[in-house]
C-alpha cells in the first residue's frame, strides 16, 4: 500500500468501503482474486451469513451513508457504499497531508456510481492545500473523465504487475504513477513507463504459499528503463534484502521544486 512510503507523511481517507464481496468485483471475476491481493484474507460473509446476521437478503446493492448515526451494513458485509458524512475531513486538515484516497477500495471500480467519484473529486478541490493519490485496478475507467482537467495535486495510479500493455488516456493536465506491486515477473517494453510521471516498485508480502521473491535485474531493468525517460522511482522498503544498496526513494513533487 502507498501508505508505506512514509508512515508519517500519509495518512488515508476512505471515502468508500468496498465491501466486501471481493471475488465477484474484481475484475468481473467469480470466484478468484487478484494474484497477491491483500484483501483476500479478511473475513467475509457469504450470502448466508448476511442473512442471519442482517435478517435479509444480500442484493448486491450499493449505499450512499449521509450520516455517521444512518445504520447500514458492517464494512465486512457484502455491499459497497460512499461514506458521505467524511467527505469534508480533508477540508477540516489545514496542515497539508498527502492523501491515499480510498486505500481499502477501488474508487473507480466499475460498480462505483459516477456521482461518487464525482463527490470525492469535490471533496478534493474543497481543500487544496493537500496532495491526493488515487490507485486503480481498472485505469480505462479513468478515460471517462478524459475532458476533465485536474490541478497539479491530484495523482491518478494505476497497477502493473505483469508483462502487459496497459492502454488508457486521460486529459494532459493529468499526473499519472503506476504502482509495480507485487513484481511478479521482469517487466520488458510492454510495461514501458513512457508517458508516465512516477514509478513505484514493491514486492509481494505477507505468507501465501508460492510467494514471488522478484530478482534484483528485474528492479534493475525498472530502474534503467525510467533513468532513461527521466522517470522518478520510488522502492518500497520490502525491497531493501534484495536491493542490497540504498533505496532509490524519490519523490516527482521534490523534482517540481529543482
Amino acid at each position: 500500500m502507498l501508505t508505506e512510503i512514509d508512515k508519517d507523511f500519509y495518512c488515508s481517507c476512505d471515502y468508500m468501503q468496498m465491501g466486501n464481496y471481493e471475488p465477484e468485483h474484481c475484475h468481473g471475476k467469480t470466484q478468484d482474486y487478484c494474484e497477491g491481493c491483500s484483501a483476500r484474507h479478511r473475513k467475509y460473509l457469504t450470502p448466508e451469513q448476511f442473512k442471519n446476521e442482517y435478517g435479509e437478503e444480500w442484493t448486491g446493492a450499493v449505499y450512499y451513508r449521509e450520516s455517521k448515526y444512518e445504520k447500514r451494513f458492517s464494512a465486512y458485509s457484502w455491499q459497497t457504499e460512499l461514506i458521505g458524512y467524511i467527505l469534508n475531513e480533508p477540508a477540516q486538515i489545514k496542515k497539508p497531508q498527502n492523501i491515499f484516497v480510498c486505500s481499502m477500495a477501488d474508487l473507480f471500480g466499475d460498480w462505483v456510481p459516477d456521482e461518487w467519484i464525482e463527490k470525492v473529486f469535490e471533496a478534493c478541490k474543497e481543500a487544496p492545500q493537500h496532495r491526493y493519490l488515487f490507485l486503480t485496478k481498472n485505469p480505462k475507467r479513468y478515460e471517462q473523465f478524459i475532458d476533465e482537467p485536474m490541478s497539479s495535486n491530484m495523482w491518478f495510479g494505476f497497477s502493473q504487475t505483469k508483462n502487459e500493455y496497459i492502454g488508457f488516456d486521460t486529459h494532459p493536465s493529468w499526473n499519472v504513477f503506476v504502482s509495480i506491486e507485487p513484481l511478479l515477473c521482469d517487466l520488458n517494453e510492454k510495461a514501458s513507463p513512457e508517458g508516465i510521471d512516477w514509478v513505484i516498485i514493491g514486492r509481494e508480502t505477507g505468507n501465501r504459499k508460492n510467494k514471488i521473491i522478484p530478482k534484483k535485474e528485474w528492479i534493475e531493468n525498472i530502474v534503467a528503463q525510467c533513468r532513461g525517460m527521466n522517470v522518478p522511482v520510488f522502492m518500497k522498503n520490502n525491497l531493501k534484502d534484495i536491493w542490497q544498496e540504498q533505496l532509490i526513494q524519490e519523490f516527482p513533487w521534490d523534482k517540481e521544486k529543482e
